[in-house]
């Protein structure tokens, strides 16, 4: 574990340096094109069911509720003007690098759940994978994103924690590539 908080600590800082003129194009574009702050902090369930706070480009509406966002009635309407591009296009994920940096979160494991959903915070306290340190990609996610069910999430996310390994890692990283760009499993 201790290779593994090595290595996201040195990919966050590169990918930080790498990334720094997009991340500021993107914060430029968030500001110009809706009202509110460029960063939307949400609370999120890290490991040991700790609460954290982790960053996003915001792509939703200030006032929007505080709920996964397949669950809310119509979507798209409280999408952003480039909510939806930054979703489906995965940059409103880059401040999570700071989450990363802190140790809040990992590259990969289990995508952290919102502070409120419940059954999911459950199924993985049931199943130990609470234990794990939440990742901007994990293995659930390269294998259906937002389209899998509570359950389905949940035994891909045991899967990973019984086979996690630095080459399993990698594996999902490199997925994750080409699931960003081919935009695979982005419902808004």
């Amino acid at each position: 574990m201790a290779i593994k908080r090595i290595l996201d600590i040195a990919l966050a800082a590169l990918s930080m340096l790498a990334l720094m003129l997009p991340m500021i194009l993107v914060a430029i574009m968030v500001r110009t094109t809706s009202s509110g702050p460029t960063l939307y902090w949400s609370e999120r369930v890290g490991r040991r069911n700790a609460i954290f706070k982790m960053p996003k480009f915001r792509t939703l509406h200030v006032g929007t509720p505080v709920v996964p966002t397949h669950l809310l009635t119509t979507p798209g309407a409280y999408l952003t003007p480039i909510g939806s591009f930054l979703r489906k296009s995965s940059l409103d994920e880059l401040p999570q690098l700071w989450s990363i940096l802190k140790g809040d979160m990992s590259f990969v494991g289990p995508r952290p759940a919102l502070f409120n959903q419940a059954d999911l915070i459950a199924l993985r306290t049931q199943y130990g994978v609470h234990y794990l340190v939440p990742g901007l990609t994990g293995w659930a996610q390269i294998n259906g994103r937002d389209e899998l069910p509570i359950q389905e999430k949940v035994a891909l996310d045991v899967e990973y924690l019984r086979q996690q390994s630095l080459w399993f890692d990698i594996k999902i990283l490199w997925f994750t590539v080409f699931r960003v760009l081919r935009r695979d499993n982005v419902a808004h």
